[in-house]
C-alpha cells in the first residue's frame, strides 16, 4: 500500500474522531493539557488497535477468499463509508455531554465508537495481503493529532453540527475512493 494511500486511510478514520473531539471541546469550553492527553492518546490508541484486530481475524479466512478478496475489501469499506454518509446526512451527533469526555467509561465509549471503522478497515487489508503495522501506526498518529487539534478547536467553533456533517461526509468519501482504487488496482473495473 502507498504511503499516500495510507495517509489517506488514516485521515479518513480520523474523521469521527476529529468531529467528536471537536464536540469535546465545545462542552468542556477550556480543554487544560492533560484533558487533551487523554482524550488523543485514548482515540489514537484505539484507531491503531482496532486494525490490527481486524487484519489478524481475517487472516484465518483470507486463504478461502483470495479470488475475490478485493470485493470483500471493497464492500467493507464501501459499507463503513455509507454509515459515515448516513450519519453526516441525518446529523445524529449527541454534542452535549453531562460529564467530561475524556474521563472513564464515557471515554471508553468514545474512544470505540470512533475506531470501530478502523476494525473492518484492518480486515480489508488482511484481504489484499497488506502488513498492518505501519498503517496502524500511522493511523493512531494522525488520530491523535486529529483529537489534538479537534480538541482545541471545539473551543472557539460555534457551528459543530455543521463541521462535524462536512467532516463525517468527506471521511465517507475518501474511504469510497480507497475501496474503487482497490478494485482498479485489482483489474476488477474494466473502464478504469
Amino acid at each position: 500500500m502507498e504511503m499516500i494511500h495510507t495517509l489517506a486511510l488514516a485521515v479518513a478514520l480520523a474523521m469521527d474522531a476529529f468531529a467528536v473531539s471537536i464536540a469535546s471541546g465545545v462542552a468542556l469550553k477550556t480543554v487544560n493539557p492533560r484533558q487533551t492527553f487523554r482524550l488523543a492518546w485514548h482515540f489514537g490508541l484505539f484507531q491503531a488497535m482496532m486494525p490490527v484486530i481486524g487484519w489478524s481475524a481475517g487472516l484465518t479466512v483470507r486463504s478461502h477468499i483470495e479470488a475475490y478478496d478485493h470485493w470483500v475489501a471493497f464492500v467493507l469499506l464501501a459499507y463503513v463509508a455509507q454509515g459515515m454518509l448516513r450519519s453526516a446526512f441525518k446529523g445524529e451527533k449527541n454534542e452535549n455531554e453531562a460529564k467530561d469526555p475524556t474521563k472513564g467509561v464515557t471515554m471508553v465509549m468514545l474512544s470505540v465508537a470512533t475506531s470501530i471503522d478502523a476494525l473492518a478497515v484492518g480486515l480489508s487489508l488482511s484481504m489484499i495481503n497488506v502488513s498492518i503495522w505501519t498503517p496502524a501506526l500511522i493511523i493512531g498518529l494522525v488520530a491523535g493529532i486529529f483529537t489534538t487539534v479537534g480538541l482545541h478547536l471545539g473551543k472557539w467553533i460555534g457551528n459543530v453540527s455543521q463541521l462535524s456533517r462536512w467532516a463525517e461526509m468527506t471521511g465517507g468519501i475518501v474511504l469510497l475512493g480507497i475501496g474503487v482504487n482497490i478494485l482498479r488496482e485489482h483489474g476488477a473495473l474494466p473502464f478504469f
